[in-house]
């Protein structure tokens, strides 16, 4: 009787001390919080939306933001032509989905060339390429054109198969998935037409959904997958370079969620 004591005893420390040890051993599975990647503009460009959360946080950075040149269509011709421009590479520009870099003469119409990809396709809310959302460089990138047309009006998700010079992105019936470099790109190109573009100056109020067919409606989706993929893949210096060169030399106006990625979650 005794020993049988003795042993539940030794059994229950055992134990005990094994679940202390897989308490010790077992790193904390939690993501890493999204941070500002510089808070260089918060006592001037973005001061009047230091502090906030929520739909007064999106309707701050709706105002500074609005703030913009507004450039015509064939002007961003060359505009990407810098903003895009391979860092490896001064005669050529980087394509988005496929990620080749290809001359910069090469713009066009043709099969081998790139044209201007509209991230929030253009018809999510029919606002085609007039001065506005239809030439907003903070989500027209350079692509090949036949890439262009597979991802055409498509909203993102996860899941697909592979195309000629995909470069990893896939595609199915209803949604675009961008290869992994780029993912996070495309989340905080459409988050920023959801903030810059409110329905208050002629244009359509665009924001994202969890839907993948919302074909003509001012709406893109998944906002869930995308939200994914602003943590997953955070600013790059590539992008951070682009967001400088928008601002500096072309419309004056910044995507704040590649200069302070927390505020997505704050709004979303």
């Amino acid at each position: 009787m005794l020993a049988r004591r003795i042993r539940r005893r030794w059994k229950s420390v055992a134990l005990t001390t094994a679940a202390v040890l897989v308490g010790l051993i077992t790193p904390t599975l939690t993501a890493t919080p999204a941070a500002a990647t510089t808070t260089a503009y918060d006592s001037t460009y973005y001061k009047n939306a230091i502090g906030k959360t929520g739909t007064s946080l999106k309707s701050s950075l709706h105002t500074i933001i609005g703030n913009q040149t507004k450039l015509s269509y064939s002007a961003v011709w060359n505009a990407l032509k810098v903003t895009d421009q391979d860092p490896n590479n001064s005669n050529n520009v980087i394509l988005l989905y496929s990620g080749i870099s290809r001359s910069k003469s090469l713009n066009g119409g043709n099969t081998g060339n790139w044209n201007r990809e509209h991230v929030w396709a253009q018809s999510h809310g029919d606002f085609g390429t007039s001065a506005g959302p239809g030439t907003d460089l903070h989500h027209l990138r350079p692509e090949d054109v036949q890439v262009n047309s597979v991802r055409g009006n498509k909203d993102f998700d996860n899941g697909g198969s592979g195309f000629t010079n995909s470069g990893g992105s896939l595609t199915d019936s209803n949604s675009f998935e961008p290869r992994d470099a780029v993912k996070g790109d495309v989340a905080r190109m459409i988050l920023y037409m959801a903030v810059r573009y409110e329905g208050d100056d002629s244009w359509p109020d665009l924001e994202p959904n969890d839907s993948v067919s919302n074909g003509s409606v001012p709406y893109h989706g998944r906002l869930s997958v995308l939200k994914q993929w602003h943590e997953q893949d955070p600013p790059s210096t590539f992008e951070e370079r682009r967001n400088d060169v928008i601002y500096n030399s072309y419309q004056g106006n910044r995507n704040p969620f590649i200069d302070h990625p927390e505020w997505v979650e704050a709004i979303w």
